[in-house]
């Protein structure tokens, strides 16, 4: 089961009244509002849409098994095991690469876990500046700054705990609800 990301959104809303010296009327401006999904713009790049205890799955359909080197355009494969296998040795892809990278966004994968402190002075000496946060969280702002359009990477470990909301618990109830109250055929259909 994967557990979505949360979706970065933008919205522009623009006000429907304005107020002068003469009594309220109308503004020239559109009255729509509009939210904008950012893991659907796929100009934007690649951007996590969900993640699970075995992997990610990303805007472009793709799913990764296991831990994850993203970038805006590319994803590779990242050979760790936890948070306690990331080191400079395990960090040289984030560092060698053209054009450099601003950020690098590092999903620890549960919260309560932690990177040694020396990554991240080591990563600045490199001219990288470094957060580390839960993969929950980590995904989140990756795929914010991606949107942005900085120059980030994400290291990104799967957690191994997921955290599951009451709107969660209630869908996963009203699907089963769904699912004993149809025959054999709407099953397959639904599945």
């Amino acid at each position: 089961m994967f557990r979505r990301a949360l979706m970065g959104t933008s919205s522009i809303l623009k006000p429907r009244l304005c107020m002068g010296t003469r009594p309220v009327q109308r503004c020239q401006h559109d009255d729509r509002s509009v939210v904008k999904v950012l893991n659907m713009e796929m100009e934007s790049g690649l951007m996590v849409d969900a993640y699970s205890q075995l992997g990610f799955r990303l805007n472009n359909g793709m799913s990764v098994i296991g831990p994850i080197a993203i970038f805006p355009k590319t994803v590779l494969s990242w050979c760790i095991s936890s948070a306690s296998d990331i080191n400079e040795d395990s960090l040289s892809l984030f560092y060698i690469l053209e054009p450099k990278i601003d950020i690098l966004i590092i999903g620890v994968g549960d919260r309560g876990r932690s990177v040694d402190t020396n990554i991240i002075q080591f990563m600045k000496n490199k001219g990288i500046s470094v957060e580390i946060l839960p993969t929950e969280s980590a995904c989140t702002t990756f795929n914010f700054l991606n949107q942005e359009r900085r120059c980030v990477a994400g290291a990104l470990i799967p957690p191994t705990a997921l955290r599951i909301s009451e709107d969660e618990l209630v869908q996963a109830e009203q699907k089963r609800k769904r699912m004993h109250s149809l025959t054999g055929e709407e099953e397959d259909a639904v599945l």
